[in-house]
C-alpha cells in the first residue's frame, strides 16, 4: 500500500469511528431501554422510524452549512445515521430477548447486529461524503480515479473499500460469538 493511500484510509477510519462509536454506545443504550418496555417500544419503534427513513447523506449540506468544514460535516451525519440505526435494532433484539425468556444469547445476537448495520450504515456515509466533498480518504481516491479515468486505480479502491468493511464486520461478528460463548459457558456452570 502506497504511503498516500495509507494516509487515506486513516483519514477515513477516523470519520468512521469518530462518529459511529459514540453514536453505537449511545443507541446501544437507548434502544436497551426501549426495548425492554413493551409500551413504550411500540410507542417510540414508529416515532424513531422517521429519522431513520432519512438517508444520511442527504442530511450533508446542512451540516455543510452548520459546521462549514467537511470533517465535522461527515462525522455529524455518520453519528446520526448509525444512532438511528442502532436504537431501532437494539430495540428489536431486546424485544426478542423479553420473548424468547430473558435468553442471553439472542440479546447479544441482536444487540452485535445492530452494531453490524450501524458499522455498514457508517462506513456506507463516510465513503459517500467523501467522494461528494473530499478532500481525502478513499472515497475521494475513488472518485478522483473515476474522474481521471483509471479503471485499475477504481478497482483497487473498491477493493480497500470491501476488505475494510468486511474486516469490521468479522470482527463484530467474532466479538459478538465470543460474547455468547461467554454467556452460555456462565449459564452452564450456574
Amino acid at each position: 500500500m502506497e504511503p498516500t493511500i495509507f494516509l487515506d484510509v486513516l483519514a477515513s477510519l477516523q470519520k468512521l469511528f469518530v462518529g459511529y462509536i459514540p453514536a453505537a454506545v449511545l443507541g446501544s443504550f437507548i434502544g436497551y431501554l426501549i426495548g425492554i418496555n413493551g409500551t413504550i417500544y411500540q410507542v417510540l419503534k414508529r416515532l424513531f422510524e422517521i429519522p431513520h427513513s432519512i438517508p444520511p447523506i442527504v442530511l450533508l449540506p446542512i451540516s455543510l452549512i452548520v459546521f462549514r468544514e467537511s470533517e465535522p460535516a461527515t462525522i455529524v451525519i455518520v453519528f446520526i445515521g448509525t444512532l438511528w440505526s442502532t436504537i431501532i435494532n437494539t430495540a428489536i433484539g431486546m424485544q426478542h430477548f423479553r420473548r424468547q425468556n430473558n435468553n442471553f444469547r439472542a440479546a447479544i445476537f441482536h444487540t452485535f447486529h445492530a452494531l453490524k448495520v450501524g458499522i455498514w450504515v457508517a462506513w456506507f456515509t463516510v465513503i459517500a461524503t467523501e467522494m461528494l466533498i473530499g478532500p481525502r480518504g478513499l472515497g475521494f481516491l475513488l472518485w478522483d480515479a473515476y474522474k481521471a479515468g483509471n479503471i485499475n486505480y477504481i478497482i483497487q479502491m473498491i477493493l480497500y473499500i470491501a476488505i475494510i468493511g468486511s474486516l469490521m464486520d468479522q470482527l463484530l461478528d467474532l466479538a459478538g460469538n465470543l460474547l455468547s460463548q461467554i454467556a452460555s459457558d456462565g449459564k452452564k456452570s450456574s
